[in-house]
């Protein structure tokens, strides 16, 4: 068993590790599915909203799902619950690769997100934010990179493996991946000593330190409902658009690998700027960031134009998640971060889910993508909004960094 007596070595092996662990579990359940939507457009006649679907359904078993798995994992520790969820994961996608109808399909990720990603993603960002009482916002703009990779990096895989094997060969092969390499993954995880040795007496005289959870977790609930409409329109939406172009899927997904590979450099950057100027101003600079630029995919009409793009929208947008995440974990106590964060992102996915399926919605009423990402730069500006609000109200030094 590792030494985690060595506080300062071991939480980098726990950083890194939940980073891998997020690439490849939330880069299949946010958008690992926008590589499969002409395939399987033309593979079973289905319209573009019925197959957004299948993401928004696990996305809205992550949602719901992490409501239960969040308060678990505050109770028993994150490793277990997150290895239980790297085997449910794996489980369904190799069970989605001998799926043919769309209620099959739609079943098969809403498991996956509520057993799976819902056992994985609150979890591990609690734990990281509890590893790093100091520079919180580094570690977990590096963990949240690690998703970033994930969702460039899924769909970019699955380009070529439905190309080669596929629709199913695809998510079976992903099915075996997710439990080659989250279950080793999850055995690194620990709980931070820090926290686990801290008494409860202790804990409530800590508490009364941070803002009060009523007027937290309402604000960011709605904020992140607001962003994650906004983000999730170009991650389902950008393949679509661009071999709507008259591109090639691989070249289509070759787009939104480069927008997420810089995402990570943005992810760590913005996480370190809410170490310097606050998360909740950096969240802001982040929204703002996005919201300006989302709609200009709509007037891209070259793969060149839209490769540039893609780096300038994608180093800003990164930072929401980031910002979302370190504020959070500046505004809540450790010993109830996993169920705040459980509660928070339960909106954050709903976003997600609505952004999805809107833009598929919205595509088929309409006949192209205008609509969608108007609508997705509208909702980051009311984000906006929300979020300026709650900097008022909550001003004070736990802005600038996470408390031990």
């Amino acid at each position: 068993m590792p030494n985690t007596g060595d506080l300062p070595a071991y939480r980098w092996t726990v950083l890194f590790a939940s980073a891998l662990i997020l690439a490849v579990s939330m880069g299949s359940i946010v958008n690992g599915m926008s590589a499969f939507v002409i395939p399987m457009q033309d593979a079973y006649g289905w319209e573009r909203g019925d197959i957004a679907l299948i993401n928004v359904a696990g996305i809205v078993g992550l949602a719901a799902g992490g409501l239960i798995m969040g308060p678990q994992a505050d109770r028993r520790g994150t490793r277990p619950v997150v290895m239980f969820g790297a085997f449910a994961i794996g489980a369904c996608y190799l069970a989605a690769s001998l799926a043919h109808a769309l209620w099959q399909f739609y079943v098969l990720m809403f498991l996956a997100g509520f057993f799976g990603a819902a056992a994985i993603f609150p979890p591990i960002m609690a734990s990281v934010g509890n590893w790093f009482p100091v520079g919180a916002g580094l570690a977990i703009g590096i963990a949240s990179g690690g998703q970033a990779l994930g969702q460039g990096g899924v769909p970019f895989a699955s380009s070529f493996l439905i190309k080669s094997f596929g629709i199913s060969g695809a998510l079976g092969i992903t099915g075996a991946i997710m439990l080659a390499v989250l279950v080793p993954l999850s055995l690194l995880l620990r709980q931070a000593p820090a926290i686990s040795g801290r008494s409860a007496s202790a804990r409530a005289v800590e508490e009364k330190t941070y803002p009060p959870a009523r007027l937290v977790i309402p604000m960011m609930s709605a904020a992140i409902l607001l962003c994650c409409t906004c983000m999730s329109v170009p991650l389902m939406h950008l393949v679509p658009l661009i071999q709507d172009r008259g591109f090639a899927l691989d070249e289509a997904s070759s787009v939104i690998f480069l927008m997420l590979m810089v995402a990570i450099a943005g992810r760590v950057a913005f996480g370190k700027l809410a170490d310097i100027i606050g998360a909740l101003p950096a969240y802001m600079t982040a929204t703002a960031w996005m919201g300006l630029l989302v709609y200009g995919f709509i007037w891209m009409d070259s793969l060149s134009g839209f490769y540039l793009y893609a780096v300038i929208y994608g180093f800003g947008y990164a930072g929401v998640m980031t910002g979302v995440l370190v504020s959070i974990a500046s505004l809540t106590h450790p010993s109830r971060r996993a169920s705040a964060m459980a509660i928070v992102n339960l909106f954050g996915w709903v976003g997600h889910a609505n952004g999805g399926y809107l833009g598929g919605f919205l595509f088929d009423m309409t006949g192209d993508y205008s609509m969608a990402y108007a609508i997705a730069a509208y909702a980051a500006a009311v984000n906006l909004v929300i979020v300026g609000t709650l900097y008022m109200k909550t001003r004070g030094p736990r802005l600038r960094a996470v408390s031990a």
